[in-house]
């Protein structure tokens, strides 16, 4: 089977971030999807170019345009949020991000009335209907299709950092798990979903698709919902690690990681230079460990299993990606991951929150709706209802 990579502009970046509508008063969610959906739609149109459904009526996913700096993801994100607000706002309804929701209850959920969620739903079950999880989509362009899958491979040794950075999960149904990002865990149980495969030639790739295809696994390429995936059609490698971010300095900050990672390996590339890959069990490994520890993760960072604790090597990532941060016009928005070391990432001001409030996964909530609002609390102040 042939598939066509579509190169991009070098380094040009879009976003896609799945938003969670909340009740105001009860803070539980609220499948009013298609209510907003139809209010923010343009006359005459049959959808907004960046306002989308998703799996759950509980959800709406933001995405943009095409974009040449983290600054314009970042702007355009932000006016569609406006517009979603400019609805949802009256209704009595709010808006978060993170990985899971604290206490709200995958059974309680309703299922989207379109065909590809039925046959999703109909094949994986139980566990299809558990995936009450949020993410962060982060698309990054690559000028020639033979850099796509070792810029992939190179990623995978950064994916514990970006996890660690986003991971937003601790809860689930009321619970706190003890990992960082249960959703991590949660999404890998759907068929095609979890680490992408480390093929070394793209025709490698389309052996797997054409398999995926006759066997009936996928009948999309769009089904293959791997960490980190090809996206032939946009002529982009797709970061799908993140959990749910709270904030857009998260978002912004997030996106300006993997655009100066991304821009590296297609610069070292051209140079001539092999990128750095780990074996497939390391990457497995620090999946793990990223998801149940967090910022405090030892993470391996090579083959001869060097380790190191996963905030301390982002710090040198940081100033080893300044010139390119400089050069992609994105460096104020790295500087958000060091917002992030210094702040913590959200499972921690979550977890925060719940012991300054006795436990209240309710005040849990409130925060993360404060925090979309307002951006992370740099005050040292814990915010809640």
């Amino acid at each position: 089977m042939r598939i066509d990579f579509h190169p991009s502009r070098r380094s040009t970046i879009g976003a896609e971030w799945e938003v969670a509508l909340v009740d105001r008063r009860s803070g539980e969610l609220t499948s009013v999807a298609e209510r907003v959906l139809a209010e923010v739609r343009p006359p005459g149109a049959d959808e907004h170019p960046k306002i989308k459904q998703e799996l759950l009526l509980n959800t709406v996913e933001i995405i943009t345009d095409v974009c040449t700096t983290v600054a314009e993801v970042a702007a355009d994100l932000a006016g569609s949020l406006d517009e979603v607000r400019a609805v949802t706002d009256p209704l009595g309804v709010e808006l978060f991000s993170a990985g899971t929701h604290p206490f709200s209850t995958w059974y309680q959920q309703k299922v989207t009335n379109k065909d590809r969620y039925a046959k999703l739903i109909d094949r994986t079950q139980w566990w299809g209907r558990q995936m009450l999880i949020y993410g962060v989509h982060v698309h990054v362009g690559v000028d020639h299709r033979d850099k796509v899958l070792p810029i992939l491979d190179a990623l995978l040794n950064y994916a514990p950092h970006l996890q660690a950075l986003s991971a937003s999960s601790p809860y689930w149904g009321g619970e706190d798990t003890g990992y960082a990002s249960n959703r991590a865990l949660m999404f890998q149980q759907l068929p095609t979903a979890g680490l992408p495969f480390q093929f070394r030639r793209w025709a490698e790739l389309e052996r797997y698709v054409e398999d995926m295809f006759v066997t009936g696994v996928i009948d999309h390429f769009s089904e293959i919902r791997w960490d980190i995936r090809p996206a032939p059609h946009f002529g982009t490698v797709e970061m799908r690690v993140c959990d749910g971010l709270p904030t857009l300095e998260e978002v912004a900050a997030i996106a300006a990681l993997t655009q100066c990672l991304v821009d590296d390996f297609s610069a070292r590339l051209d140079a001539g230079e092999t990128l750095p890959s780990l074996p497939p069990w390391h990457v497995q490994e620090n999946k793990w460990r990223a998801a149940r520890y967090g910022m405090e993760a030892i993470v391996i960072l090579d083959a001869a299993g060097t380790e190191r604790l996963v905030t301390e090597d982002i710090v040198d990532v940081l100033e080893r990606l300044e010139p390119v941060a400089k050069h992609l016009d994105c460096a104020a928005e790295l500087r958000g991951v060091e917002t992030i070391l210094r702040h913590g990432a959200s499972y921690q001001r979550q977890r925060a929150v719940a012991r300054e409030h006795n436990g209240s996964l309710k005040a849990v909530v409130a925060s993360l709706i404060a925090e979309m609002r307002d951006g992370i609390p740099t005050d040292g102040c814990v915010r809640g209802p």
